[in-house]
């Protein structure tokens, strides 16, 4: 799943990048976001236009051929074939406006999803038209379907921005490999998926991912999200729709602790990167609210008012992984200590893992998986009652480049086996691995003032024996300590010499 080295979407990104020019990050990414999922729904419809035309039997330009097939109907004037043909017109910003209220003229789910501001003054017309020209790849071919390649191409660039807009990249992209581990420790073959901050749907498209890897049919998968930024909202819909996945993201954006669009829902899985830290999310309003079981969150951090919300969307056998800061495992102010606690001592905390740092664009901040479950004892061939699973990971995965860190498909693997041995839901044998996961009791947590830090429990890994004497080594590293201390002296005396000529002395 690493991004670092695939190629075709990452020659195309340095292209399309270039054309970009002075346009602000945020503003180039729903042009090019929006020109590719343009690009999507008509190579998908010229696709089976060819077919119909060439069935004597059948209506190539009947709407009702392409609904039926899931395939969204796009008229003449949103072709990309027109698009093209017109990229150099200096109204071709007005051209592609037209196209995208034509599209949701005929295709009712798409009804303000689309971008419409290709017309606007500010938007180079000469860059735009050169986009166009840039995104004008065949994709019509078998090889290129099955691999997905707009798909690829979308997730790809929603990686670029998000590294691009740093903190504010937060908001709609998940790293993919961070996705991938949740989702290949949860495991959601069928049911129903929720991810109550879902950004633009990463979670949802690496559930289908693996359904279809494993096999699976994706309409065992009914996919809920919810998603308060607007524009993020719409990218959303935009992904799932590029990759043919029917998901209820409610009808409009909406705050999902003051409009929980999906009231009464019961999910059998819940995947989660909530916003870290949120202090204005309006908890002063919400102090009686039936979903805070375990305690009232703290008005300046929503952090348990997620964990707490999660909870209470899970179905008798539910499980949620998401991600949280790390000061959620040890936290004791402002409630937040009493919370966890309750949590804990009511068996719900499942398994926590802690993750390296650098993994995402939009904060240096050290971040945790958290895994909850209604009921242990309904899943697995063991007991997990009374009992926490701590796995530190922060010594797993490798710089993509200069500045961010991947997980490998090893690294997924041996944390995700590691939750289903322990879980009982493969035919291994779980045993503690020193340094790395430990299963601890909860009277035993209790002991520790309920902090669920990996790290106090997994011990320290052994280190290997290098052969070397330890009166060998003492003499090196005493020498080396010795060379240090001189530079030290060194080193202060210039100082000295530098302060003393400006009038400085000490």
């Amino acid at each position: 799943m690493a991004t670092a080295n695939i190629g075709f979407e990452e020659k195309l990104w340095r292209m399309a990048d270039k054309l970009r020019g002075s346009m602000d990050s945020g503003e180039y990414k729903n042009v090019v976001l929006g020109l590719l999922f343009l690009k999507y729904v008509s190579d998908a419809f010229e696709e089976k236009y060819k077919e119909l035309k060439a069935d004597e039997l059948a209506n190539e330009e009947d709407r009702d051929e392409y609904v039926a097939e899931n395939v969204f109907f796009v008229p003449k004037e949103a072709r990309w074939s027109f698009i093209k043909d017109n990229a150099k017109d200096p109204k071709i910003g007005q051209l592609v406006d037209a196209a995208m209220v034509a599209i949701e003229k005929e295709n009712p789910q798409l009804v303000g999803v689309l971008p419409k501001s290709f017309a606007r003054p500010e938007l180079d017309k000469t860059r735009l038209g050169e986009t166009i020209d840039l995104f004008s790849f065949k994709v019509g071919d078998e090889t290129s379907r099955q691999k997905d390649v707009l798909g690829r191409v979308y997730e790809y660039f929603l990686s670029k921005f998000a590294s691009a807009e740093g903190k504010n990249g937060g908001e709609f992209y998940t790293p993919s490999t961070v996705v991938q581990l949740l989702v290949e420790m949860l495991e959601p073959y069928k049911g129903r998926v929720y991810d109550p901050a879902c950004g633009s749907g990463g979670l949802f498209v690496q559930s289908s991912k693996f359904v279809k890897e494993h096999q699976g049919r994706l309409d065992n998968l009914s996919i809920y999200g919810q998603e308060s930024n607007p524009t993020t909202w719409k990218l959303c819909k935009m992904n799932l729709a590029i990759r043919g996945i029917d998901g209820n993201l409610g009808d409009h954006h909406a705050d999902t602790f003051h409009n929980d669009l999906h009231k009464g829902l019961k999910a059998d899985y819940i995947l989660a990167n909530p916003p870290f830290n949120i202090s204005d999310w309006g908890g002063e309003k919400l102090t009686e609210d039936v979903r805070w079981q375990y305690g009232i969150p703290p008005k300046g951090n929503a952090n348990f008012a997620w964990v707490q919300h999660m909870v209470s969307k899970l179905a008798p056998a539910g499980t949620a992984g998401f991600v949280l800061a790390n000061g959620s495992m040890s936290s004791n102010t402002s409630g937040e200590g009493e919370i966890r606690k309750n949590l804990i001592e009511n068996d719900r905390v499942e398994c926590i893992v802690t993750l390296p740092g650098q993994l995402f664009y939009s904060t240096p901040i050290p971040v945790c998986l958290w895994f909850v479950s209604q009921y242990k004892k309904r899943t697995g061939k063991r007991s997990r009652n009374n009992h926490i699973l701590f796995i530190d990971a922060r010594n797993l995965g490798f710089m993509a480049d200069r500045t961010h860190k991947e997980f490998s498909e090893e690294d997924i693997k041996k944390v995700a086996d590691t939750f289903h041995t322990w879980r009982g839901t493969n035919d291994q044998e779980y045993a503690d691995e020193l340094g790395f996961c430990k299963e601890i009791s909860l009277e035993k947590v209790k002991e520790n003032d309920y902090i669920l830090t990996p790290g106090r429990y997994v011990g320290l890994a052994e280190q290997e024996d290098d052969g070397e004497l330890f009166e060998e080594r003492m003499e090196s590293l005493t020498s080396e300590l010795s060379e240090q201390f001189a530079k030290s002296k060194e080193l202060e005396e210039q100082i000295r010499r530098v302060l003393g000529g400006a009038g400085y002395d000490i």
